[in-house]
């Protein structure tokens, strides 16, 4: 059960909105959520529990994403990537993509990073995914969508790209042999696909939808499996292999729906703050941090 263990406060906003995407580099134990309102990646230490500092100057950072010894960032309001390695945040690269950078998924074997680009309707033709070569640091493809994009993942298991799009409720598949086309789709049956996460070992992913649906699809063929009710209209989602538990936030009323995944039941929801939409698992220690908005800070909750 999820208990509440301390809060961490962050800077005071800017101005109107809050946080986004977040994600944790585990050896480190040092976390980075985007602070969209004051253009700014928030560090966390999570071994002292406590605000580190922020790295400026990135223009509507929309997400956060670690893997291996290199941090990524979608800055949504200049329309690029970033790329810095964890000991050195002066070696940030920006490198140009699409509209409106949001989700992020790395394949690290090929080191390609696709940006899911949620666009700007009234520019056409501005849903796309954005591929690029970390190596080289540049944009190597640009993937019509037909519709808003929202969270991205990659999957190992399957060497491919997985991406949700909001309307038409669908996920986009991007093999990673294939990296410059969509190789097919999934249809969704819930209104606006939106956190998504998968279970390696049972190969399948999990899809929380705006209808308040979460979804489990498998792979490598999109079968649906399975629905459930949530608490509300959700947003991030995150798995844990070692509990077999699935988070999902859910902003509205302001709270965590956490699912047993062996059986697909509701096992409880746990209240965080009106707003709260956005959190990250540390999963080698059972904690979720979750983000408030209205008070600037995370909740830290720890899975006894």
């Amino acid at each position: 059960m999820l208990k509440l263990s301390g809060t961490i406060e962050l800077p005071e906003h800017n101005q109107p909105g809050g946080f986004d995407h977040a994600d944790i580099h585990l050896a480190r134990r040092t976390l980075y959520v985007a602070h969209t309102c004051n253009n700014a990646l928030d560090v966390i230490d999570c071994a002292a529990g406590k605000y580190s500092h922020s790295i400026p100057n990135l223009t509507g950072v929309a997400g956060a994403l670690v893997s291996g010894e290199r941090v990524f960032t979608s800055n949504r309001g200049e329309n690029t990537a970033g790329i810095f390695p964890v000991d050195d945040e002066n070696r940030m690269v920006r490198i140009p993509v699409g509209e409106r950078p949001n989700g992020l998924a790395f394949d690290p074997g090929r080191n390609l990073l696709l940006a899911a680009n949620v666009g700007n309707p009234d520019i056409p033709n501005s849903f796309t995914l954005s591929v690029v070569d970390a190596a080289r640091g540049e944009m190597i493809h640009s993937i019509p969508v037909p519709g808003r994009t929202r969270w991205a993942i990659f999957d190992p298991g399957t060497n491919s790209f997985y991406v949700n799009i909001a309307d038409p409720a669908m996920i986009v598949v991007v093999k990673a042999e294939a990296p410059g086309r969509i190789s097919t789709t999934f249809p969704i049956p819930a209104a606006g696909p939106h956190g998504l996460d998968l279970d390696a070992a049972d190969q399948h992913l999990f899809c929380a939808c705006d209808a308040g649906r979460l979804v489990t699809v498998g792979l490598p063929d999109g079968r649906i499996q399975s629905e459930s009710s949530l608490s509300g209209t959700p947003d991030v989602i995150f798995f844990h292999p070692g509990l077999q538990r699935l988070y999902v936030a859910v902003g509205n009323p302001g709270v965590i729906d956490v699912f047993d995944t062996k059986t697909m039941t509701h096992v409880e929801s746990v209240e965080t703050g009106k707003g709260a939409h956005t959190f990250a698992l540390e999963k080698a220690h059972n904690t979720i941090y979750a983000f408030l908005p209205q008070t600037h800070s995370a909740a830290v909750f720890v899975d006894n």
